[in-house]
């Protein structure tokens, strides 16, 4: 059922009893093993997302992406005018990286007719169909219509692509997505063309950087010298809470305020925010992008100083939409159980004028100072959870309930998975 509005009784995280409300353990931030469970029992068996169309703007459009976690690279790419598709990214001779530039670890793009491997030749065509081999004839009972390459499921959601490594994994995209997904359908993300990217890598955990954006509870004690020391006062006293938690399935969202935009006291900000007329809440004057209504999803408390909506769509990716008309992505890529690649990119629609882009790229530059302060945080977290000193549980408060629901859902899936191998293992 939805959560909307605050539960009479006045408790979030009551609200799902399967959660507890006990101190919890971060033993699963700190283990080796529990790392490689989480490569295959996630990673390697649910949608993540990896990029949007406007990334393959023409047929033979292609980028690849690297996905440690699952010890994989893909390549995605536009077969024609109306299908993505995707594909791992090694050649069928023998093994060699298919895709790639000067160096063959780093992700690329481009556009091409067809994918040529650099070692010896072979080719195939967009829809992965194998087209070319040097000295055919010298193969042994060869058919190239058995060595095309490998596919990977790839569906498109409002403009962002997903990909699913495991071939038995028939959920779609948009069910797997849930009410979340379907609650947002019909914002106009392709309208959102001005990007601009930042990619991190960070000393902590994976599930730590998603549990920092996944509560405001920190933002006036962390963040407070980014503001004006008055206004920086009054909210570490008053403290900070969020309109609104839900949870659905693996996935979960916060919606929060973020004050009077524009203000009407336009002291309580820095002087470069009133000359720009921008900030960390994005431009003051939200760019007309023709949304004559919200989609459902979005302000579920129907607060008058709502400013934000999160969405937590597990495993790795968050999205932000701003009341402003403009959106955040979060990415987090695990390299080891405390090593991980953040990428932010922010969207906004194409600046109409000078004044337009400086709002722009201050909410920018803001937003990467913001996010280096709790990536700087997380790694001192993680380096004391490793200490594993005599402290071993945790207590999280009624707005750290997404915190909650990420580590037990992560526990869920490893067990389940743990489940079906063990079975499978008997029967076989």
């Amino acid at each position: 059922m939805p959560h909307f509005t605050k539960p009479p009784e006045g408790s979030w995280t009551e609200h799902y009893p399967e959660l507890g409300t006990g101190p919890v353990s971060y033993a699963d931030s700190i283990s080796p093993e529990i790392y490689e469970q989480e490569r295959t029992a996630i990673f390697s068996r649910t949608w993540l997302n990896v990029g949007r169309v406007e990334q393959l703007p023409k047929v033979g459009s292609y980028f690849t992406k690297e996905i440690d976690a699952a010890g994989t690279s893909i390549v995605v790419v536009r077969a024609s005018k109306d299908e993505i598709r995707s594909f791992h990214n090694i050649c069928r001779h023998r093994g060699n990286k298919l895709v790639w530039q000067d160096y063959p670890l780093e992700e690329t793009s481009g556009t091409c007719r067809q994918f040529t491997c650099k070692y010896h030749g072979w080719r195939y065509n967009l829809e992965g169909g194998c087209t070319f081999v040097q000295q055919e004839s010298e193969f042994f009972d060869f058919d190239k219509a058995d060595y095309s390459l490998s596919s990977v499921q790839a569906e498109v959601w409002e403009g962002f692509i997903f990909v699913n490594l495991d071939p038995t994994n028939t959920t779609p995209l948009r069910e797997y997505l849930g009410k979340f997904g379907k609650g947002i359908e019909g914002y106009p993300f392709d309208k959102l063309t001005q990007v601009h990217k930042y990619r991190a890598e960070v000393g902590a955990n994976w599930k730590l950087f998603i549990d920092a954006f996944a509560e405001f509870y920190h933002a006036p004690i962390l963040h407070a010298k980014q503001s004006v020391a008055e206004e920086s006062r009054r909210l570490s006293d008053m403290g900070y809470e969020a309109l609104a938690y839900d949870i659905d399935g693996p996935h979960g969202m916060v919606s929060t305020w973020t004050g009077e935009t524009p203000p009407s006291d336009v002291s309580l900000y820095k002087p470069i925010e009133q000359k720009v007329q921008s900030g960390l809440f994005g431009p003051w004057y939200p760019s007309d992008i023709g949304l004559d209504e919200m989609p459902p999803a979005l302000n579920p408390s129907g607060h008058k100083s709502w400013g934000l909506d999160s969405f937590v769509f597990f495993p790795n990716f968050m999205l932000l939409i701003w009341k402003q008309n403009w959106v955040l992505t979060y990415h987090y890529w695990p390299t080891s159980y405390n090593t991980h690649i953040f990428e932010g990119t922010v969207y906004f629609p194409p600046p109409k004028d000078a004044r337009e882009r400086l709002a722009q790229e201050l909410a920018v530059v803001t937003f990467k100072e913001y996010a280096l302060q709790d990536g700087n945080t997380l790694e001192a977290t993680q380096s004391m959870l490793e200490s594993r000193t005599p402290l071993t549980t945790f207590p999280l408060n009624d707005q750290e309930i997404l915190l909650r629901h990420l580590h037990t859902t992560a526990q869920r899936y490893r067990d389940e998975y743990e489940r079906a191998a063990s079975t499978a293992a008997v029967h076989a």
